[in-house]
């Protein structure tokens, strides 16, 4: 699989990773010192090719992405769920960790985020469906980014991703309607 676009990764790892599932090229940000050489780089990635920003799911990776989309917003986005980034031995998380296919699933289903997010989505929504305000809210957020594959975000953040990357009322009410029959399976 050939992606056309450049993978905005933080490290040297994390590109190894990269290209043992695809054939890429990517731009290291070498952690969350982002200089601004880094940025230019990321600009005209942008501006000729296209850009992925696939970061650790992680709280310093989500920081490296926000100070990427402040610069250049006009990038596409892959998120990887926390579980599927975990070392063998679950002490660190990492895309350098992810398998092949986990890779090529998150960079399918990058997203572009919108600046001009559409309320399609309301507050209520979330606290009907118990993602914001519930004993078990964090673990229906994590689903819930797994599968509209936009990653995890805490309460505050949800809505504000969900417009962003214009998800639909009824793709949000599918994912629900998913994991609600999931945790009656489950128990």
């Amino acid at each position: 699989m050939k992606i056309k676009e450049i993978i905005v990764v933080e490290g040297k790892d994390d590109t190894v990773a990269i290209k043992r599932a695809v054939e890429a090229d990517t731009i290291e940000t070498n952690g969350s010192a982002i200089d601004q050489k880094i940025i230019e780089q990321i600009k005209l990635a942008a501006e000729v090719r296209g850009v992925i920003i696939f970061t650790d799911p992680d709280f310093p990776g989500e920081k490296i992405r926000k100070k990427i989309i402040e610069k250049v917003p006009n990038c596409k986005h892959a998120f990887l769920p926390k579980e599927l980034a975990k070392q063998k031995n679950g002490k660190k998380i990492g895309v350098e960790h992810a398998k092949p296919e986990d890779i090529r699933k998150a960079l399918k289903g990058a997203h572009l985020m919108e600046t001009e997010p559409l309320e399609i989505i309301t507050k209520q929504d979330l606290i009907y469906y118990r993602l914001i305000g519930d004993p078990n809210a964090k673990t229906r957020r994590e689903k819930l980014g797994e599968i509209l594959n936009i990653g995890y975000t805490n309460g505050k953040q949800l809505l504000k991703r969900l417009q962003m990357f214009q998800i639909s009322r009824e793709t949000f009410m599918q994912a629900m309607e998913q994991i609600c029959q999931e945790e009656q399976i489950n128990g």
